[in-house]
C-alpha cells in the first residue's frame, strides 16, 4: 500500500478567548454582561490542520509559536488531535479576544502577534512545502515569506483568500501562485465574476462559500458547481470555512471529482458549526 499523501499547512495558529454577548459593544463607555466565555485554539491554519487530521490526512502545521504558556497549550492540544506541529520560534504566541453576538457578528482584538520568523525558519518551511504532496499557504506574513522563498516545485498549492474583493494587493502573490483558491462572499456581490477573475490569474479552480446558502465552484474550463449547506444546529460559526476547505481537499486527495468533494466539504463544515471549538476533538 502506498503511503498516504502528506499535506503541509503554513500560517496562523492562536490561543483565543471567546466572549459571547447579547450585542456587540457600541463605541461609548458602558458595561455588558457576557452570556458565556471560553478559551480555545484559533487561527485559520490551525483550523484546516485539525480538520485534515480528523479526516485521516497526514498533516504538518507550520506556525509561529512562542515559548510561553499559550504556545505550550496550542502545541499540546494540536498534537493530541493528531496534528504534527512544526513550530517556528516567535517572541510570543498569537492571541486574540473575540467578541461575538448572534447573527455572526464578531470583533477580533489582537492581544499579541508573532514576531518575524528567521530566514532559516522560512527556508525550512519552504522546503517542507516543496516536499509535500499538497500544501495550503494561508494569508499571513509567514505565508508571504514562504512563497517568496519557494523554489520551483510541483507541489499543488491551495490558498484561502477569505473575504477577497478582487483587488486587495496583499492577496495577489497568493492568488497567482495557487492551483486552487477558496474565498467567501463577504467582499463581493457577484461571486461568479470574482471567481472568474481569479481563474484568469492562474488557478484551475475557485470555490466560494455562501454561508447558509452553501457554496459554488468554477473550473477553468467554465464548468460550474453548486452545493447546498448541510442542515446543522448552529453553536458557533468560527472555523466553518476552514472545515469546508479541509473536507474538500481530503476528498480531492482521494481523487474524488469536484462535485463529490463539495458535498464532503459541506458535511465537514457542519462538524465545525456544531461545536464551540474549531474542531470537535478540542471539546471537553
Amino acid at each position: 500500500m502506498s503511503p498516504s499523501p502528506r499535506v503541509v499547512v503554513c500560517g496562523p495558529a492562536s490561543w483565543n478567548h471567546l466572549i459571547e454577548l447579547d450585542q456587540l459593544p457600541e463605541p461609548v463607555p458602558h458595561m455588558q454582561f457576557a452570556r458565556r466565555s471560553w478559551h480555545t485554539i484559533g487561527g485559520t491554519s490551525a483550523g484546516k490542520a485539525l480538520h485534515l487530521a480528523g479526516l485521516g490526512v497526514d498533516v504538518r502545521l507550520w506556525a509561529s509559536l512562542g515559548a510561553d504558556e499559550d504556545g505550550a497549550r496550542l502545541r499540546r492540544r494540536l498534537t493530541e488531535a493528531g496534528v504534527v506541529v512544526e513550530a517556528i520560534a516567535s517572541d510570543q504566541t498569537e492571541r486574540h479576544v473575540n467578541l461575538m453576538a448572534d447573527g455572526g457578528g464578531r470583533v477580533s482584538l489582537y492581544v499579541s502577534t508573532p514576531s518575524a520568523p528567521s530566514a532559516a525558519a522560512v527556508e525550512a518551511a519552504a522546503s517542507a512545502v516543496s516536499a509535500a504532496d499538497l500544501a495550503v499557504i494561508d494569508l499571513s506574513e509567514l505565508g508571504r515569506l514562504v512563497l517568496e522563498a519557494m523554489p520551483a516545485s510541483p507541489t499543488p498549492l491551495w490558498m484561502d483568500l477569505h473575504d477577497y474583493d478582487g483587488s486587495a494587493a496583499f492577496h495577489e502573490p497568493f492568488l497567482r501562485a495557487a492551483d486552487g483558491v477558496f474565498m467567501n462572499d463577504d467582499g463581493t456581490d457577484d461571486p461568479w465574476t470574482l471567481m472568474a477573475s481569479c481563474l484568469d490569474r492562474g488557478p484551475r479552480l475557485a470555490v466560494c462559500t455562501l454561508g447558509a446558502q452553501g457554496a459554488i465552484a468554477l473550473e477553468a474550463d467554465g464548468t460550474r458547481h453548486e452545493v447546498a449547506a448541510v442542515p446543522a444546529t448552529v453553536v458557533d460559526t468560527n472555523g466553518a470555512g476552514d472545515a469546508f476547505m479541509a473536507g474538500f481537499l481530503a476528498a480531492r486527495l482521494r481523487r474524488e471529482p469536484v462535485a463529490v468533494a463539495l458535498r464532503a466539504a459541506a458535511e465537514q463544515a457542519r462538524s465545525a458549526i456544531e461545536t464551540d471549538h474549531l474542531h470537535p476533538a478540542l471539546g471537553g
